[in-house]
């Protein structure tokens, strides 16, 4: 969850309770009780950011897509100064039926130069061009990512474990 950007009121009690709680289910693995809490929620505030992150996470867990790109394209739309709607989106879309990786693709490239700090993003992108077989691609993304701030330790370790990027795994282990 991100902070409040400028000009967005923090959302009170008790509804910011239900949020927090609704985060703590999600950190505990119960996707089922986050859902719960947040069905708490006021209607007035379903629509913030904070809570769209949220509820964008459960669905995510419960491998609701669909409702999970729903989410996502209301976040680009309250909030289109925050990568995760963004990143949300082109995750979702990756999933849902008719999606795939061509449209998760076009929707993330434009980010990278939104966010040019965002590790995450290059680092999605190269996961996409290694599924379309760009091996240079993914590598050339990859090595965005770090430029965009990520710790190559980190991102390595991250890489070796990703299936999208099992192509590229020899390189990655001798970097």
């Amino acid at each position: 969850m991100t902070s409040h950007p400028r000009g967005e009121d923090p959302i009170g009690p008790p509804d910011s309770h239900h949020l927090l709680a609704a985060l703590g289910w999600l950190e505990l693995g119960l996707p089922a009780d986050a859902g719960e809490e947040i069905a708490r929620i006021t209607p007035a505030n379903l629509n913030r950011p904070d809570v769209l992150e949220v509820r964008w996470e459960i669905c995510a867990a419960g491998r609701r897509w669909d409702t999970g790109l729903e989410l996502a394209e209301r976040l680009l739309e309250v909030a289109p100064d925050r990568s995760s709607g963004w990143i949300h989106r082109a995750y979702a879309l990756r999933r849902v039926p008719g999606g795939g990786l061509e449209r998760a693709w076009e929707a993330l490239r434009p980010a990278f130069e939104k966010f040019p700090e965002v590790s995450i993003i290059p680092y999605n992108l190269a996961c996409y061009a290694a599924q379309f077989g760009r091996l240079d691609d993914a590598w050339d993304w990859l090595q965005k990512a770090v430029t965009s701030g990520a710790k190559k330790e980190h991102l390595q370790a991250m890489a070796l474990v990703d299936s999208d990027l099992e192509a590229i795994w020899p390189k990655i282990r001798e970097w």
